[in-house]
């Protein structure tokens, strides 16, 4: 019996299909580049001298790379393709545009210590995202190991909206100590919250939207400020919560395998 080919209305929906099945790899994707942009952007600022633009444009970076990896995620389309051109795109807007950024505004007029704390910066953000990557799918989704990229570049923009202008030689000297820690941290096997666990899917009352709204108008009326204050809090959260919890902490896997290794002996 001889099969029919597929008519004209037929091939036409595959050929939908297969468009609409590109579009959405295509989103995500484009997001990334998006973030590769503002990345690249806030170097030129920075050589321009408009150092607040250049702060602003990583934290455009940021919501970008935080929108990318939910949407993929939400539309099933992740793929390895865009795990690898995401984090390309990390090491410029997240290693090296803030190693620049704080390099330009506070570091130069210390000498080689300073500007070493500069490349210190790059390099460690740049293993943190290599180790992500081995690492990815193995691990607890719970926690991030080591300080986040996007969360050390936060922080470099957040300090050079509040610091501004010509800062003090105390105050140069406190931003280079803390570029050597927040460098280390991101190479650390300090846990961090990922947040993975929130799902923005889910439906929610009509006040939990306008308590994110009211909270997002009071960080946009002092940017500089709040902005700081939450990044300081985040990067804290991590060698805090190691000092509460301690070093070692059972995962849900192990959890898992304890309690089954419980039954198996009561029986």
């Amino acid at each position: 019996m001889r099969r029919r080919g597929l008519g004209p209305r037929r091939r036409r929906w595959q050929e939908l299909r297969t468009q609409r099945r590109r579009g959405i790899f295509l989103l995500p994707s484009l997001l990334t580049t998006g973030n590769l942009f503002c990345g690249f952007l806030a170097l030129i600022l920075s050589v321009q001298l408009r150092y607040d633009q250049a702060a602003l444009a990583i934290f455009v970076a940021i919501v970008m790379d935080m929108l990318d990896g939910r949407i993929a995620r939400l539309m099933g389309a992740t793929s390895q393709f865009g795990v690898e051109f995401d984090s390309l795109a990390d090491v410029v807007s997240f290693c090296v545009a803030p190693a620049f950024l704080l390099y330009t505004t506070a570091l130069s007029s210390l000498g080689r210590p300073a500007w070493l704390g500069a490349f210190l910066f790059v390099i460690c953000g740049a293993l943190r995202l290599a180790r992500f990557n081995v690492h990815t799918g193995t691990g607890d989704r719970r926690f991030f190991v080591g300080l986040p990229t996007p969360a050390a570049a936060g922080l470099v923009a957040a300090t050079v909206l509040l610091v501004g202008g010509e800062p003090p030689r105390w105050a140069l000297v406190s931003i280079a100590a803390a570029t050597y820690l927040v460098a280390l941290l991101m190479v650390s096997t300090v846990r961090y919250w990922s947040f993975k666990e929130v799902d923005f899917a889910q439906r929610r009352p009509l006040q939990t939207l306008l308590i994110i709204v009211l909270a997002v108008m009071i960080i946009a009326t002092h940017l500089e400020i709040f902005s700081f204050a939450l990044f300081s809090f985040y990067v804290l959260s991590g060698p805090v919560r190691r000092l509460m919890v301690g070093r070692t902490e059972a995962t849900p896997a192990e959890l898992e395998r304890k309690e089954s290794k419980g039954v198996s002996h009561n029986e």
